[in-house]
């Protein structure tokens, strides 16, 4: 745990503290618990987030409240074809009184960023993204600047309208942590919604949690969660799998499976143990996998999709015994 987090937030394990985020993250998207849970684990490793799903179920006030939970400062990039590399990591500026140039950072600079309908940008928009992700630090003119930290970038595209728009290629895929899709909402929860929003905004009710300095110390914490090599050797079995199916034109690469096993060490924080099963590694493999296959033609013709595939090698590929004693509680 964090030092000094139980003298101003009232929670005594990981579990009941990650509850509360969850919870108020709740408040503004109502019925879509697994998708927040799977938010809050990417949170946790400090991973990005690729949002797919149609337009007004929640993916824009899903970031919002998330960066509001965490105390983070938050932008939002909207993404279309004429916007600037510049546009987003900023630019160097001659200041006239002093004789020097002055950088003044884009929107780029912030713990929590959306790049919302990215596949709107050019590719060299897309681009200056990369480094962005990868290295957590920006290029501008010959000087290198470092992105506050925590830094998660979290992208929506609209899955259904491609007209005007420029897909992601693998390469950025393959940075994306999880991608996550929220769906519409169940006729309850949606009529709970519209009682939600009749009088105020679901943000207002909102509140932070934890501060930006117990964020990072939490994502500390977690790459110290107990991963036996019994488990790593699953992982890259259930990897190399993915290169090895005859559906499937370009595999999961390595950064896959160090990204997998983020995620399962996550997923058994939240839970509250200081090891990883199996059930953690299975049940966060589709939305860390699935992104970054590329299907053979006459796959995608017979309705095949890469979801598919990866629960086609989870039932497939066996699930190693692992010692009940491994690791220990939170």
């Amino acid at each position: 745990m964090p030092q000094g987090r139980s003298a101003s937030l009232p929670f005594d394990t990981p579990q009941s503290f990650i509850e509360r985020i969850v919870y108020h993250v709740e408040k503004a998207i109502v019925g879509k618990r697994e998708s927040i849970e799977s938010a809050v684990v990417a949170f946790l490793c400090g991973g990005h987030i690729l949002l797919e799903d149609v337009p007004g179920v929640g993916k824009t006030m899903l970031v919002r409240a998330l960066a509001k939970t965490v105390g983070a400062s938050f932008k939002r990039i909207q993404c279309t074809p004429d916007l600037l590399p510049s546009d987003v990591t900023g630019v160097s500026i001659y200041n006239q009184k002093t004789g020097q140039f002055e950088f003044r950072p884009g929107p780029v600079m912030a713990n929590v960023v959306l790049a919302d309908e990215m596949n709107r940008a050019s590719p060299k928009t897309q681009s200056a993204l990369l480094e962005a992700m990868e290295e957590k630090q920006l290029t501008v003119d010959g000087e290198t600047y470092r992105l506050p930290e925590p830094f998660v970038l979290l992208a929506t595209q609209n899955p259904i309208e491609h007209e005007g728009t420029f897909p992601l290629p693998e390469a950025q895929l393959d940075r994306f942590l999880l991608k996550i899709r929220l769906g519409y909402p169940e006729e309850t929860h949606e009529v709970d919604m519209l009682g939600r929003l009749q009088d105020r905004h679901p943000l207002d009710e909102v509140k932070t949690v934890l501060l930006r300095e117990e964020w990072a110390s939490l994502q500390r914490d977690v790459r110290q969660v107990h991963v036996e090599d019994t488990l790593k050797q699953y992982i890259v079995r259930l990897l190399s799998a993915t290169r090895a199916h005859p559906d499937v034109a370009l595999g999961a690469s390595p950064r896959a499976s160090f990204a997998l096993m983020r995620v399962a060490q996550a997923k058994a924080y939240c839970a509250g143990r200081g090891y990883v099963v199996p059930d953690d590694i299975k049940s966060m493999a589709v939305q860390t996998i699935a992104h970054r296959l590329v299907l053979h033609p006459d796959a995608r013709y017979t309705g095949k999709t890469a979801e598919a595939v990866v629960k086609q090698l989870i039932a497939s590929v066996p699930v190693p015994a692992v010692r009940a004693a491994s690791g220990g509680s939170l």
